[in-house]
């Protein structure tokens, strides 16, 4: 049976989307969430690192100088968990941390030039699911797409977004 239902329309605020559409939705992030992140672990586990590897090395790689105590907020892991990852990747010679600026007890984090070229790695494999994703799509893709994820995150992570193209390097 061939489904004729109009699956690109947008539903209004008077009307609630269907469960089977937001089922389906979910079916999508999931498989999509897969399938992003299976081409960087292909990578992290040559290298016998992990997610929370990569998502550190992509915060601290984004914003030179960020506070331990920032990344925090942004990954939601705890410190142990978190200083166990940035022991690795400083050991490794991944990561830097230096101290603060005004609070020596403060530890800034930036990405070593082994750190950024593992990072660019990482980033390629990803960058090539999400712009042939996106070229296959359409131009109108990419505000939709950024649209329904604003919608998704919480106000803190849309703030942390907004701000993460602006944000200063603090290592200077």
């Amino acid at each position: 049976m061939v489904d004729t239902r109009e699956h690109d329309v947008v539903a209004t605020a008077s009307e609630p989307v269907p469960d089977s559409d937001i089922r389906q939705a979910q079916d999508l992030l999931f498989f999509a969430y897969r399938d992003f992140t299976n081409a960087a672990d292909v990578i992290l586990e040559e290298l016998g690192l992990g997610r929370a590897h990569h998502r550190a090395l992509h915060f601290i790689g984004r914003h030179p100088g960020i506070a331990v105590s920032e990344l925090l907020s942004i990954l939601r892991i705890t410190k142990q968990s978190l200083a166990r990852v940035l022991n690795e990747l400083v050991e490794r010679g991944y990561v830097a941390q230096t101290p603060g600026l005004d609070d020596r007890r403060q530890r800034l984090l930036s990405l070593t030039s082994g750190g950024a070229a593992l990072e660019k790695r990482l980033f390629a494999r990803q960058q090539a699911c999400l712009a042939e994703a996106f070229q296959a799509a359409g131009p109108t893709a990419l505000a939709g797409f950024r649209q329904v994820m604003r919608g998704i995150m919480d106000e803190s992570a849309r703030a942390w977004v907004d701000q993460g193209s602006r944000a200063p390097d603090r290592t200077k």
